[in-house]
């Protein structure tokens, strides 16, 4: 059951550095109702010293060029791991991206990442914000230099990899391990699922579920909520950003205003909305599939069925997907010790 993985997750709150060279095993497993790991972390697989410096390096501001921004500047706990209250993320030099950061959770379950799709395997992600001009803009071997010249970085590299080296692979691998730990899986919706205490849904809820099932389950499917494909959504496109989507890394025009489907766990703590954050509401969101979709280039086919453009939706059907997307949001998870930061 799902809560064995919260309970292990739970005893191993205080696993950071305690000095000792040996290594052991993240006990950890796979949510009943979740899928199997669209990653394969075989050769990476979590360690308890591993997943320990992978939390210190995503919190530490030196994974940036001037030492001022941290992975955990853009992904906040509290809001399953999204930069809050931002449309637009900043980074370092205070510089504006495009794009609203997306939420870190069940990471392993993921297929593909970003918006764009920069990355498609959990160890190479972190090198996208940590190479971006805007985001943290430094390199890994230079960061590589700035952690040897810490004596406790030394101790925890030598602890967690049999090499024991501060090197490139190494950091992204740390970073990895983190985050396949991510996992989010007990919201009351998980328990209604899998029929454990807590799970009771109202029937607002469980119309909701409905609705959505019907409605909105093509693209976001399975628990993870996401199918990990791009689509264009019909968006208006904002011209002062001309975001291209999925087209800034394939080239082809085809992928032009393509996105990354999201997950939609934890959803109600996540706003803004969309991949530049223009809605502040999921009222605002599903206002928006039912009377907003517009004919853009590459619209999805999922979104122009019978000559009608988006999602029709009631103000009721509204109010009652809603309700069961707020069944998604993971107390547990936001609240983990583990993945607090360690000072």
């Amino acid at each position: 059951m799902c809560l064995s993985v919260l309970a292990i997750i739970s005893c191993n709150k205080d696993d950071g550095y305690t000095g000792i060279p040996e290594d052991k095993p993240f006990n950890f497993v796979i949510p009943e109702n979740f899928p199997p790991m669209a990653q394969d972390i075989s050769g990476n697989s979590p360690t308890e010293q591993g997943v320990a410096l992978g939390r210190k390096l995503f919190y530490d501001n030196k994974l940036s060029r001037n030492n001022t921004i941290s992975c955990s500047f853009c992904h906040e706990q509290a809001f399953a791991f999204t930069h809050h209250g931002h449309d637009l993320s900043h980074g370092i030099d205070n510089l504006l991206g495009i794009r609203n950061a997306p939420a870190v959770q069940n990471m392993a379950f993921q297929s593909e990442y970003f918006y764009d799709g920069a990355s498609n395997g959990i160890q190479l992600l972190s090198i996208v914000p940590i190479h971006n001009p805007v985001e943290m803009d430094d390199n890994l071997s230079n960061i590589a230099s700035k952690l040897a010249m810490d004596d406790d970085y030394v101790q925890r590299f030598q602890s967690a990899f049999e090499n024991g080296e501060i090197s490139s692979s190494n950091i992204l691998n740390a970073l990895a391990q983190f985050m396949t730990v991510m996992i989010s899986a007990d919201s009351k919706y998980d328990k209604y699922v899998r029929n454990e205490p807590g799970g009771t849904m109202s029937q607002l809820e469980l119309q909701g579920l409905d609705l959505f099932q019907s409605k909105c389950a093509t693209c976001h499917v399975t628990d993870i909520f996401t199918d990990s494909k791009f689509r264009n959504n019909g968006l208006p496109i904002n011209p002062n950003l001309n975001d291209l989507g999925r087209e800034t890394v394939t080239g082809f025009e085809r992928d032009r205003y393509k996105f990354k489907v999201p997950s939609l766990r934890n959803v109600a703590l996540t706003k803004p909305y969309m991949h530049d954050g223009r809605f502040g509401s999921l009222e605002s969101v599903l206002n928006f599939y039912s009377n907003g979709v517009q004919q853009t280039q590459n619209l999805d086919e999922i979104l122009q069925q019978n000559g009608v453009l988006g999602i029709p939706l009631t103000e009721n059907e509204k109010q009652a997907i809603i309700a069961f997307l707020k069944t998604l949001t993971d107390e547990t998870y936001i609240n983990n010790p583990l993945f607090y930061e360690k000072t």
